[in-house]
């Protein structure tokens, strides 16, 4: 588990790759100005939480909470991304008391379906994770260009996230175990989350992983939710842009008066 930083407690919740540390760019930008705890999901073998197969989902929500205990923090502002942001709205739904606000950036839905390549990949993750991954420069390239138009900047952070597929590792069955996991899972009730909600998104025409008409949909769950777009990006944003991204969580801390100590 990571804790860095000190301010209003912040838990990041990875995407469905699983591993922190290809959030470093995020977790460095947050923790400037927010205490920010965060951790690979707990099925990671690296992972020093409980998991139990026979729970499915219900374990990375529990992760969530055993984290704030081994933190000593009551109470925090949740930030899922990705596949993470289902985590994070289940949280907050179960746990009104801990959640002194929620972030979810270019989240997966619940009511989300896998396009015709996601379901195969799902069906037979070994066998068509090279296909994934060929196919994955189109789908990344035309918002990586957006958010860093020069070359060299390009360069520097394709180099960084290839360090870090190489030392931080995911698993093609792991990643589709977490997706069935959330498919089965019996989520909570659309409008039980009542806490001072931010929805982050890149821009439509950039995010080809998560479309952003799903992240969207959480507009209509959460009562309290405001969307913010981060320009220049699509489904990375967090990552290309770590600092606009901070910015708009500070905004979002400062602004419903979410400032807690710990």
């Amino acid at each position: 588990m990571i804790d860095r930083g000190s301010g209003t407690p912040v838990v990041l919740i990875p995407g469905v790759q699983g591993r922190w540390e290809w959030m470093r760019p995020t977790v460095d930008a947050l923790a400037e100005h927010h205490r920010v705890i965060t951790f690979s999901l707990c099925d990671e073998r690296t992972s020093s939480f409980p998991c139990d197969p026979a729970k499915g989902f219900d374990n990375f929500v529990e992760q969530v909470e055993i984290a704030l205990d081994r933190s000593n923090v009551s109470q925090a502002v949740i930030v899922g991304v990705s596949y993470g942001g289902l985590i994070a709205w289940e949280f907050a739904a179960r746990h009104p008391q801990r959640t002194s606000g929620l972030v979810l950036a270019s989240a997966l839905h619940r009511s989300w379906q896998p396009n015709p390549l996601q379901e195969r990949c799902l069906k037979a993750p070994r066998l068509m994770s090279p296909l994934f991954v060929a196919t994955a420069p189109s789908r990344l390239r035309p918002e990586i260009a957006a958010a860093l138009p020069d070359v060299r900047s390009r360069l520097r952070f394709s180099a960084g996230q290839t360090v870090q597929a190489v030392l931080s590792p995911t698993t093609p069955t792991r990643m589709a175990q977490r997706i069935a996991w959330a498919r089965s899972h019996q989520f909570a009730n659309a409008h039980s989350v009542k806490a001072p909600a931010l929805v982050v998104t890149g821009e439509a025409v950039l995010d080809r992983v998560v479309p952003v008409d799903v992240t969207r949909r959480y507009l209509d769950d959460i009562d309290s939710a405001r969307h913010v777009v981060l320009k220049h990006t699509g489904h990375l944003g967090s990552v290309t842009r770590p600092h606009e991204f901070a910015r708009a969580v500070q905004r979002f801390v400062e602004n419903d008066g979410l400032r807690l100590s710990a």
